[in-house]
């Protein structure tokens, strides 16, 4: 495949996950970084461990998307509450064939801005509340992803990558594209396991479905995922939260088939891990407590719905996160 131009905005585990593995490719990649992390990659390479192996890439980072400069195709791999602060930068890396790839956790700002299911055309405010991000990133130049795999940062431009190979492209109105078939050929030449689904936002729904009750409760308390589920009261509390989300999905076009104790079978078998939202919290990092909670709660208001225990879940997890300095509205 042809080298392309290939821009990471957010220098952090998935960042460093994809970036390394797109560079030993051909591509030249460059990334958005700042303070060590970009004073780390100036000075040497992009390290990543993978499957008992140290892989190593040469990158060009920058503090500013105008020192990059123009990229074939976008990849935003940083958390959701730091989208709003560099979509200036990616903007400048991005032109008039550019594609924009969001590969983040939970509801992103373009999730109903074509409408799904009983809703038309709708901006999410709890994700881009002043409308910033959808006119720095045109909904045309998106293509969905979802990321199944889990990586953490063990330094300054260093990353571990502990399980997990997936990644789901998707055109955001759905449907298939040439664009989405050409992503799909560039990683699988990189050794990911990429694929096409003519509904990335049921993909991006699905995810949510299992991450939106264990990262905000074991944030809240601590706790490793498997005393979450050992504990029949937070059990039961998550089902709740699962069966109000799946009732939203049915009425915006994401129906979810599977049973919640059935996903949380899945989770259990994984034993006892940190989330990422309470690897989050222990480092001092922002919480996605919007992407994760309040996307789902407003657009269960948007559809005239109750939602008892998504409600009292994410106000939990934001006293929870003001009182630790982790989330400002």
């Amino acid at each position: 495949m042809d080298s392309r131009r290939i821009g990471i905005v957010g220098a952090g585990a998935i960042g460093g996950w994809a970036g390394v593995r797109l560079a030993l490719c051909g591509h030249r990649v460059s990334v958005l970084a700042r303070g060590a992390t970009l004073a780390a990659l100036q000075d040497r390479p992009w390290r990543l461990k993978m499957a008992g192996e140290q892989l190593e890439a040469r990158i060009h980072a920058a503090d500013n998307g105008a020192a990059l400069g123009e990229q074939d195709i976008v990849l935003i791999t940083l958390k959701g509450p730091a989208l709003a602060s560099a979509v200036s930068d990616i903007a400048a890396m991005t032109g008039p064939e550019s594609v924009i790839v969001p590969m983040m956790n939970g509801v992103p700002w373009w999730f109903l801005l074509a409408g799904g299911g009983e809703l038309g055309p709708s901006a999410l405010a709890s994700i881009d509340p002043s409308g910033e991000i959808a006119r720095h990133l045109p909904f045309d130049r998106v293509v969905g992803n979802v990321v199944h795999a889990a990586a953490s940062g063990t330094g300054p431009g260093q990353v571990t990558h502990k399980a997990g190979n997936r990644l789901i492209f998707g055109e955001p109105g759905g449907g298939t594209s040439a664009r989405v078939t050409a992503l799909c050929n560039l990683f699988r030449d990189a050794g990911f396991e990429a694929e096409a689904s003519e509904r990335i936002r049921y993909e991006i729904w699905y995810k949510l479905w299992g991450n939106m009750t264990m990262n905000p409760i074991s944030a809240i308390t601590g706790a490793t995922c498997d005393r979450l589920l050992d504990d029949p009261l937070v059990s039961g509390f998550a089902l709740r939260v699962m069966e109000e989300a799946r009732a939203i999905g049915a009425r915006i076009g994401c129906p979810i088939e599977e049973r919640g104790e059935d996903r949380n079978a899945v989770t259990r078998k994984l034993g006892a891990f940190k989330t990422s939202m309470l690897q989050d919290a222990e480092s001092g990092k922002p919480l996605e407590i919007d992407q994760l909670l309040s996307a789902p709660r407003e657009i269960a208001r948007l559809l005239g719905m109750e939602t008892p225990a998504i409600d009292a879940l994410t106000g939990m997890t934001r006293l929870f996160a003001r009182e630790k300095g982790l989330y400002s509205t």
